[in-house]
């Protein structure tokens, strides 16, 4: 268990292969202590269970250490679902309901359907969502459209107009936030009297490759852009990447800003919009122990704030890259 407890508390003294093998193995097993000893003598199985996409994904890690952080200091046990697909969490959802096996759940950085959301009330399981929205169940967010609206105003406030947005799938139906930041980037483009360029928005599989070639694809362009927002600060860090392998001068001739303020963005000094990762995990975890005490009339959000973090990414647009 060394190694499991070294995963779920971050430490950095276990290599990716085998962080990525513990996490799925946790996720196949629905692993739990005493699980069966706590049903018989309490009535109830004294364990919570996240649902989450994309283990690899930093933001999600770094929610998942909130949420650890809260139950380590609870009766409670966690269980991590490991959802790769649509089916697979419509499979989750049904199995938890059915084998009775979770007091509450939390889905982190999943929008479940509205037969989701039926099959849970029904079931009177206690959810609460983080980093997602439904109008029927509690939840932890940040206003996304803001965020994306805040990055792109911020450039344009420097002095780009060609600001391109490099983006995970808009089509992803576990990934909202990528759509409200793409909304208020075409807000802000709008507000500023800036078209939209279709050539300047790239969408790919989220990680650090898929953006180095997104970035390879946009300095091919007649006329590249001399801003980047990238949807996440991974992808950030692969289009940084690609412009030193370019020989691209961030941020002389070339401004970036990504999104979420993981540590990776500050070791590198990447311009970034925070958001309070682990304390989205932290309070969604508190928010689902006192909705299992106590359920809310309504359901509960709330709305935890973002912070822009100037670093050595962005200056103002030089005269000679207008």
């Amino acid at each position: 268990m060394g190694t499991v407890s070294r995963v779920l508390n971050g430490h950095t003294a276990v290599s990716a292969e085998t962080r990525q093998r513990v996490l799925a193995a946790i996720a196949e097993l629905n692993y739990s202590p005493n699980l069966a000893a706590r049903r018989l003598s309490r009535g109830k199985t004294m364990v919570i269970g996240a649902l989450v996409p994309y283990f690899t994904n930093p933001s999600v890690v770094r929610r998942l250490q909130g949420v650890v952080s809260v139950v380590k200091g609870s009766q409670y046990d966690l269980i991590l679902f490991d959802v790769e697909s649509v089916e697979r969490r419509d499979s989750y959802v049904r199995n938890v309901l059915r084998r009775q096996i979770v007091d509450g759940l939390l889905m982190i950085s999943l929008t479940p359907t509205d037969e989701d959301v039926a099959e849970l009330q029904r079931a009177h399981m206690p959810t609460v969502l983080v980093d997602a929205r439904h109008p029927q169940l509690s939840r932890v967010v940040v206003d996304n459209v803001a965020g994306g609206y805040m990055a792109t105003r911020y450039l344009i406030d420097l002095g780009h107009r060609r600001i391109a947005y490099i983006s995970d799938f808009l089509d992803d139906p576990f990934n909202s936030p990528v759509r409200d930041r793409f909304t208020g980037y075409c807000q802000a483009l709008a507000e500023a009297g800036i078209p939209f360029r279709p050539e300047y928005h790239l969408q790919g599989i989220h990680g650090r490759s898929a953006a180095r070639q997104m970035m390879r694809q946009l300095l091919q362009l007649p006329d590249p852009p001399t801003a980047i927002f990238a949807y996440s600060d991974t992808q950030a860090i692969g289009v940084l990447e690609e412009t030193q392998a370019q020989g691209v001068a961030v941020p002389q001739h070339l401004a970036l800003i990504g999104f979420d303020n993981i540590e990776a963005s500050e070791y590198l000094h990447i311009t970034t919009i925070s958001q309070s990762l682990y304390a989205s995990g932290i309070s969604g975890c508190e928010l689902l122990l006192q909705t299992m005490t106590e359920p809310p009339s309504e359901p509960q959000e709330l709305l935890l704030p973002l912070e822009l973090i100037q670093r050595q990414t962005t200056d103002p647009l030089l005269p000679t890259s207008a």
